[in-house]
């Protein structure tokens, strides 16, 4: 009498796939990726938002074997890059670096936004929050806040300041801290902190709220002077570097976080395995040493919906400062 042959154990999603019965999104994600994945970076080369998103390019690029293509989009304050993004679909193999800025400013700074950005996107995670500094031109004669907000109220609107778009963080340090101190400067918009910095160094500009990430090497050599930076409280990076709000605005801070996202529709079982692999390649040693340098703080541990709930909050809180300082889009 012949036996039976053991039946393999197979997983759920194999029997149904087999079966036919498996949902297409589901069984997409099965075999996910099976090709190169984009990611969308919407500001130009060298800055902070670019930097960090190379570096955790290259890192899912090795885990999953599959490259990972970071496609810089700038213009527009994010909106160009984030609109590609919102017309991709959504199969997981395009997906985005979002800012504060794109993400959380732009709802309040644009009439007519090409997207929506809690109904367009899907979340993945708020990844780092990165620490901007005031940095001036060595020609500028201030050594602190204090020396700062005297010139500048000495040469009302001869002052000119850059960032990364409108809207972004050091877009909103500067007119935050221009309303807060009582002082009147030009801003001029880049397409991402590396043009910005380079325009800084060059004398086309006297001062930057910028991301350490873009400063550090020109910190380093003298090209700028630092003078404070823009967090609530003292960096460990800097621990002799006051803040604003400790150097004669009381009260100022602001918070310059970066994230991934996905169009809306992406299966949840790829957007799950991006949050666990990007969380799990910002908890790397290299990774953490190199970010730390930059002052950058990685968030290892917020899931989608944290994120989703994040974001709505910082909506809210953007739209206040919007319509308090008066921020226009230039």
């Amino acid at each position: 009498m012949s036996r039976l042959l053991p039946v393999p154990c197979l997983q759920p999603a194999i029997v149904l796939l087999l079966a036919g019965l498996l949902p297409p999104s589901l069984a997409q994600a099965q075999a996910w990726p099976a090709k190169p994945i984009r990611m969308i970076v919407p500001v130009a080369p060298g800055g902070g938002a670019d930097i960090t998103s190379r570096l955790i390019a290259q890192k899912l690029s090795e885990r999953f074997g599959q490259q990972v293509i970071v496609d810089n989009r700038s213009g527009a304050g994010g909106i160009v890059g984030l609109e590609m993004l919102a017309r991709s679909n959504p199969d997981g193999y395009t997906i985005s670096q979002g800012g504060v800025g794109p993400l959380a400013v732009n709802p309040s700074l644009y009439a007519k936004l090409p997207y929506d950005p809690l109904k367009d996107f899907a979340p993945i995670l708020r990844a780092v929050s990165a620490l901007n500094v005031l940095v001036v031109h060595p020609s500028l004669p201030v050594q602190s806040v204090k020396d700062l907000i005297a010139f500048a109220r000495a040469n009302p609107g001869k002052l000119n300041y850059g960032s990364s778009g409108a809207g972004r963080a050091d877009h909103l340090a500067g007119e935050l801290f221009s309303m807060m101190a009582s002082v009147r400067m030009q801003h001029v918009p880049y397409k991402g902190g590396g043009p910005a910095m380079t325009d800084l160094v060059g004398g086309n500009l006297q001062l930057i709220f910028a991301t350490v990430s873009t400063a550090a090497s020109h910190m380093k050599s003298g090209k700028v002077r630092t003078i404070a930076n823009t967090s609530a409280v003292r960096s460990d990076l800097f621990p002799d570097l006051p803040t604003i709000g400790e150097s004669g605005v009381p009260g100022f801070a602001i918070d310059n976080w970066y994230s991934f996202i996905a169009p809306a529709g992406t299966p949840a079982p790829i957007i799950d395995t991006l949050n666990v692999e990007i969380a799990r390649t910002l908890s790397l040693p290299d990774v953490k040493e190199r970010l730390h340098v930059l002052g950058i703080v990685p968030f290892t541990t917020a899931r989608p919906a944290e994120f989703a709930q994040y974001l709505r909050a910082e909506i809210a809180k953007y739209a206040k400062l919007v319509k308090a300082v008066g921020i226009t889009p230039e």
